[in-house]
Formats: C-alpha cells, structure tokens, sequence
C-alpha cells in the first residue's frame, strides 16, 4: 500500500520557478521604460532632481538586465 497521495505528488516547484521569471521579466521591462523616461527629461527637470545629462547616459546606456 502506498502513502503517497496524489497531492503530494505534484512538483510544488515549478509555480514557484513560473513566478520568479514572471517577476524578473517584469522588473526588466520596467528598468526599460524607466530608463527610457529618465532620457526623456528636460534641463530643467534633471536640474531639479540632481542629476546630469552624462548621470542619464549612464544609466540610459545600461542594458536591461543590469541594475
């Protein structure tokens, strides 16, 4: 006789690994359109937060994936 139900048979990690994508790629298009927006301020609106037109390029220039 066997113990095993079939709940307790299921992978309970592949949900979890489903998330985590799901997550990552969320923040990555995110970075994107953020970035995208940063490089989109004027002189007035960088000045106003403390940043720099080469501190935009920086980030701007910074792939997806990379924080």
């Amino acid at each position: 006789m066997s113990i095993l139900t079939h709940e307790s048979m299921i992978n309970h990690h592949g949900s979890g690994l489903f998330e985590k994508l799901s997550e990552t790629i969320h923040i990555w298009r995110r970075r994107q359109h953020e970035r995208r927006l940063l490089a989109e301020l004027s002189e007035r609106d960088l000045h106003d937060v403390g940043l720099s037109w080469s501190d935009v390029a920086l980030e701007a220039e910074k792939p997806f994936w990379r924080a």
